[in-house]
């Protein structure tokens, strides 16, 4: 079976000079593209009662133990790793792996 990435690659290296920067042009539209950037600190399962009895000051323990990396997503897929930090009065994350091809293979 054909690799369709492999016959695009190929694609690409036949473009002439005028159709490859007709390409990098396309491509130049799209970095003003909004995408959803999720940081995810850990998760639960809670039943639908334990939900219900939630009020103000409860506390919820997520998977996630205290210093290990927060998972960054961007469009539902994970692209790197940070740590939490506090800039001013807002909290943030300081990115401190970018993942590879390889580590997201071998992920899902």
């Amino acid at each position: 079976m054909s690799d369709p990435m492999r016959a695009f690659d190929g694609q690409m290296d036949d473009l002439s000079g005028g159709a490859r920067g007709l390409a990098s042009a396309s491509l130049d539209t799209l970095l003003d593209v909004s995408l959803p950037v999720v940081i995810e600190f850990g998760r639960t399962s809670m039943t639908v009662q334990e939900v219900l009895e939630l009020g103000t000051g409860s506390v919820i323990q997520l998977s996630r133990m205290v210093g290990e990396p927060i998972d960054i997503y961007v469009s539902d897929r994970k692209l790197a790793e940070g740590e939490v930090v506090v800039v001013g009065e807002h909290f943030g994350v300081r990115i401190t792996r970018i993942l590879t091809a390889a580590d997201a293979g071998a992920q899902g």
